[in-house]
């Protein structure tokens, strides 16, 4: 699954709207037209040929996105004086896959057992120790990556949840 599949079924999973889309990244810090996002957001299929205007979204643009759309859910983060603090560094370096389960988790404030039933409803059983495993830290001993399936039927539950 391409990181810009992974745009367009957040879209769709949660009917975000072109103009917030732009704002979402905005609030990510990446600046981009509602053009360019348009050109993110076409679907190509694997035997097939990118159009000229296909706008191919690397990690650093998913993760700028995921992270505006922590921002767009929850509202901007305060620091310790009391200002309002910058958008969250953008790494890149982490798998889209597990990126988008963890960050959309804490956009939602979802519980452990809210994501087990996420995943259940998008036809997946996974234990606890398994969903753990791939929300930590690539760098722990126990980081588990996580697969195109698994993240498919997480969206495949978002879906389910907030579309009916």
């Amino acid at each position: 699954m391409t990181n810009n599949d992974i745009l367009i079924r957040l879209r769709y999973a949660f009917d975000i709207k072109n103009v917030d889309m732009v704002e979402i990244f905005k609030l990510g810090g990446m600046d981009f037209t509602k053009e360019e996002v348009m050109d993110m957001l076409i679907k190509v299929k694997e035997d097939e040929e990118e159009p000229e205007n296909f706008k191919k979204v690397n990690n650093k643009m998913l993760e700028a996105f995921l992270n505006g759309f922590i921002t767009y859910k929850r509202g901007p983060q305060k620091s310790k004086d009391g200002e309002t603090a910058g958008p969250m560094p953008v790494t890149g370096k982490e798998s889209p896959n597990n990126m988008l389960l963890k960050k959309v988790k804490i956009a939602l404030a979802l519980t452990s057992e809210d994501m087990l039933d996420l995943l259940y409803e998008g036809g997946v059983s996974v234990s606890k120790g398994e969903l753990g495993a791939i929300l930590r830290n690539p760098s722990h001993k126990n980081y588990k990556e996580c697969g195109d399936r698994f993240a498919r039927n997480f969206l495949k539950g978002l879906t389910f949840k907030y579309r009916g």
